[in-house]
């Protein structure tokens, strides 16, 4: 990987090929990426990939339209020949368009932007790592009926360099961490299955080693494997209309299928349907719909510390922001692009185009949706006040249709509540609805110290697809006269 000042010396080239070659706009982005994935099976080690990755990606202006090309060759040679097919394409798909791209104005920037983190990940040992993951299998494995304990860990270093033929020159640094146990429990005609701290990977942030001490693998091994086994024994869940609470990390999965990605700006105007997508969230309901109780305040906040979906600067240089999407209970806002927001009349791009990676064009992405607070309480508040109900935890499964509209999602675990209190295990529970009914039916939302920023490391979106790394702030809620009922395994649609 080039210098950082070589870096720049290239993107400076780079954008003056741009120019001479007849774009109107244009912007590089060099990025240099590090990973580290750690896998074990019972207690041994499953597999260990340490990767990397460098590249270009570029985007041009021409005629007014769009044209982008990535390379691996970074050199001035790799560069010249990447923007000749840039400003090809743009000039194609200029002749197809009906109204030439327009962008919202931003300002130039000229910053470096390091996501926090107290140790570094990558100066932490490969033995300390496989270790902490082989001790809290062993734990898992010594309980009986569990039949296999899986552990995951992974880390991520990108180092990213962007710069427009607008003047903004900015340079950041991410690093990503993720660490999770999940039991598997066989009896004779039924399996289950418990995670920690989330089920599909665990738990991602935008931090370093620090967060897998915070999550404790070990100390809640002997826990989710007594979970798992009970669970063999439990009851199903009864069929009916309930009132449910929804933990947190359930909760973070709610917001991101039935408010993040109808609130993507492109799939409401039709632009991106790929990836079970367009969305009920059409334009002329922007200010008028009640999308939920007036409890309800939902964000897309890229600025939240820690959380997975933060940076300092999108990918076409929009400094980082906080969106209302959902404001007491009206929808009132979308995950928005510079080329976008003059379609429903913005003066600025909220700041949510994202790339995968060097080589794929940015589109528009989830950054943090979160729920805010409410002032419930504690999830233990919330539960003494509810006199017959269900709590939901650890996703199971979803299904959700095209327009994010209908849904339903079941969860690994669930208890039933009587009189304010657990009473019961239920296995296979699920819960079902119409969105804008089911956050309409929100009378409860627990307060700032049950709040946690969940990671989603894999939102897929888009042709050819892109996954992305989104987070989810939410504290535990309660709904009123929600369907529930017992769930079979369903693959989740994204």
């Amino acid at each position: 990987m080039k210098t950082g000042a070589n870096m720049q010396k290239l993107a400076e080239y780079a954008l003056e090929v741009a120019n001479e070659s007849g774009a109107s706009y244009a912007d590089v982005r060099i990025i240099h990426q590090e990973s580290q994935v750690i896998e074990t099976k019972d207690l041994a080690v499953a597999g260990v990939n340490i990767g990397e990755s460098s590249g270009v990606g570029i985007r041009v202006l021409c005629g007014g339209g769009w044209g982008f090309a990535s390379t691996q060759d970074i050199t001035r040679k790799g560069l010249a020949k990447a923007i000749k097919t840039a400003i090809e394409t743009a000039k194609a798909s200029a002749s197809c368009l009906e109204h030439p791209v327009t962008l919202a104005p931003e300002s130039a920037y000229n910053a470096v932007w390091v996501s926090p983190y107290t140790k570094d990940p990558f100066a932490i040992s490969l033995e300390t790592k496989v270790g902490v993951l082989l001790a809290a299998a062993k734990i898992m494995k010594a309980v009986k009926g569990v039949t296999l304990a899986q552990g995951e860990m992974t880390f991520i270093r990108e180092k990213k360099y962007f710069a427009n033929s607008e003047g903004s020159r900015i340079d950041q640094t991410f690093i990503r961490s993720s660490c999770g146990i999940v039991a598997h429990a066989t009896g004779k005609d039924d399996r289950q299955t418990r995670s920690w701290p989330n089920s599909f990977g665990g738990q991602h942030e935008l931090a370093g080693w620090e967060m897998v001490e915070k999550w404790d693998l070990t100390g809640n091994a002997q826990r989710i494997a007594e979970e798992a086994v009970a669970l063999l024994s439990a009851d199903p869940c009864p069929q009916g209309v309930r009132d449910i609470i929804i933990g947190s990390s359930q909760l973070g999965l709610q917001i991101h299928e039935s408010c993040g990605h109808p609130s993507e700006l492109d799939r409401a105007l039709g632009q991106e349907i790929n990836m079970a997508g367009a969305s009920f969230l059409t334009p002329d309901k922007l200010g008028n719909l009640k999308y939920g109780s007036s409890l309800v305040n939902l964000v897309a906040d890229a600025t939240a510390r820690g959380a997975l979906g933060s940076f300092g600067f999108d990918d076409e240089g929009v400094l980082a922001q906080k969106v209302y999407l959902v404001k007491n209970g009206i929808f009132t806002g979308y995950l928005s692009s510079r080329d976008t927001a003059h379609m429903i009349d913005l003066k600025r791009s909220g700041g949510a185009m994202r790339s995968e990676s060097w080589n794929k064009v940015p589109i528009i992405r989830m950054t943090n949706i979160s729920l805010e607070p409410g002032n419930a309480g504690t999830l233990e508040d919330l539960i003494a006040d509810t006199k017959d109900g269900i709590l939901f935890e650890s996703n199971k499964s979803w299904s959700i249709d095209n327009l994010r509209y209908n849904f339903q999602f079941s969860t690994e675990i669930a208890w039933e509540i009587k009189n304010g209190k657990r009473v019961r295990l239920l296995k296979n529970a699920s819960y079902g609805g119409i969105t804008p009914e089911f956050w309409g039916s929100c009378d409860a939302i627990c307060g700032p110290s049950d709040y946690v920023e969940w990671g989603l490391p894999n939102c897929g979106k888009g042709q050819p697809m892109q996954t992305m790394w989104t987070g989810h702030g939410a504290s535990p809620a309660r709904f009123r006269n929600v369907q529930v009922g017992m769930a079979h395994a369903v693959k989740g649609d994204e």
